[in-house]
């Protein structure tokens, strides 16, 4: 074989594989060879440095009388052929000449050394990554595969699956793109690397990138709920107090939260502050809107929030996008109603309580069900009301049944109020040329008779009553 130093030293240089890893694959791939050619002995390769050549051993035991001649040598030929020093039962290692190896044999070793020259370049590229994950990816799309972006990275290819694309994203090949590294997983044709631009994540690392508070760890951003391509929220917060978090994120004239918006074309974003207090939390999340008060369960996670009349459809926000994402930021469950429903609630508990057995702790309990109401009570099935407020089926039956009946005498009470609201505004409602109520009509020959008579005074010109001259 040829000096193999300067193709070692070519392959170091191009796949970046440490020289020892590949001397050792090669050594291996030439035992390998040897051993298929000559069958299974005790063989090692060495790479011998200076020439640049793998010499092959063949390792024999050193005997008085050979009984084995492909594992034993006697005592006197290993004397005179190898080492006049040796002793019998000494290990000898005999070299073999590598033109003893025949063409396929050769093939092999090639085969073996490729293999492991693609094992090392794949753990070197594993170990690059694997550190390097949550972090952004720069990359050039290179090929579409059903619906997947294959994105070259320089060394190496990573996959943009469908699911962690944004919908109203288009790409073509040669494009840039950047991505959060998501994840690095180890395969047999090497490590998958698997990008995403919808991921919470993605949004705080460009972030990051653009506001030099937060890569200081001055402002830090405490949760980020996103509806990719569409909006996002992010909760910061700052660690020194003459530093406004949602100052330091828009930055001057809003450039910094600009050029995140425009790296993810266009996905609008709400910067809100932080606050431990889950209400004040609350209140902030669903900014733009402004909320009266929240009632807070802290046991379940769950909040009320009452807002006016006139700022329900913004808290809501476009099918329901604001609340969504305000629940995703907290990590609570956030119902939103507004006075009027708090008060028409609080009327309806007060009327539950008044039901036998009844007390203030029952009818929290029965909120925590979404039971607001006597109708509410009145159709909830009995085993989830035994489970709500520990009862047996005989009680939970004779509460629903009471609820039943003071809704349907509620009902009652309803029907007859309107029937005779209906009735005393009767009168009233028999149209505008009626006469009133008690007072008899104009005789019809009377009208008639004074009409004729104003058809003849205009006939005959007669004016309005007389007018004092003017002056």
């Amino acid at each position: 074989m040829k000096d193999l130093n300067r193709v070692i030293d070519q392959v170091v240089r191009e796949k970046g594989i440490d020289r020892e890893v590949l001397i050792d694959a090669l050594e291996q791939a030439m035992a390998t060879a040897a051993r298929r050619q000559l069958g299974n002995r005790e063989i090692e390769a060495q790479f011998d440095e200076e020439t640049g050549r793998v010499q092959i051993f063949e390792y024999m035991t050193v005997v008085e009388e050979v009984e084995d001649s492909y594992t034993q040598i006697s005592l006197q030929e290993a004397r005179e052929k190898y080492d006049p020093e040796c002793e019998v039962g000494d290990e000898l290692g005999i070299p073999l000449e590598l033109g003893e190896m025949g063409r396929i044999t050769a093939q092999v070793a090639k085969q073996v050394i490729i293999q492991k020259v693609r094992e090392a370049e794949r753990e070197l590229i594993y170990s690059e990554f694997i550190d390097r994950r949550g972090e952004i990816i720069n990359g050039i799309v290179q090929r579409f595969e059903r619906g997947d972006i294959i994105v070259n990275l320089g060394r190496t290819d990573a996959v943009l699956p469908h699911a962690e694309q944004i919908r109203s994203e288009n790409y073509r090949q040669g494009d840039r793109i950047r991505a959060l590294l998501l994840k690095v997983q180890k395969e047999s044709r090497g490590p998958q690397l698997v990008l995403s631009r919808t991921h919470p994540d993605f949004v705080k690392k460009l972030f990051e990138a653009e506001v030099p508070e937060i890569r200081e760890g001055v402002v830090e951003i405490q949760a980020c709920a996103r509806d990719p391509g569409e909006r996002a929220k992010i909760a910061v917060v700052s660690h020194d107090p003459d530093v406004d978090p949602v100052g330091a994120c828009v930055g001057v004239r809003g450039s910094r939260v600009r050029a995140v918006v425009q790296e993810l074309r266009g996905e609008r974003i709400d910067i809100v502050v932080w606050n431990e207090e889950p209400a004040m939390f609350a209140a902030n999340a669903l900014s733009p809107a402004q909320i009266s008060r929240v009632l807070v369960d802290e046991e379940r996670h769950v909040m009320t929030v009452i807002v006016p009349e006139d700022q329900l459809s913004l808290a809501i926000g476009r099918r329901g996008q604001n609340v969504k994402l305000a629940a995703k930021l907290m990590g609570w469950r956030l119902d939103i109603i507004t006075e009027q429903e708090a008060r028409r609630r609080e009327e309806e508990r007060g009327k539950i309580l008044r039901l036998p057995g009844m007390d203030p702790l029952k009818v929290a309990l029965l909120g925590r069900i979404d039971v607001h109401s006597l109708e509410d009570l009145s159709e909830i099935p009995v085993p989830k009301l035994c489970e709500a407020l520990g009862l047996d089926t005989e009680e939970a039956e004779a509460l629903r049944d009471a609820a039943k009946k003071a809704f349907e005498a509620e009902l009652i009470a309803a029907t007859s109020e309107a029937a005779t609201e209906r009735t005393e505004g009767g009168p009233e409602e028999a149209g505008p040329g009626a006469p009133p109520a008690g007072e008899e009509s104009e005789p019809a020959e009377e009208s008639e008779q004074e009409d004729e008579e104003d058809e003849e005074r205009a006939e005959h010109g007669a004016s309005a009553p007389d007018l004092p001259p003017a002056d």
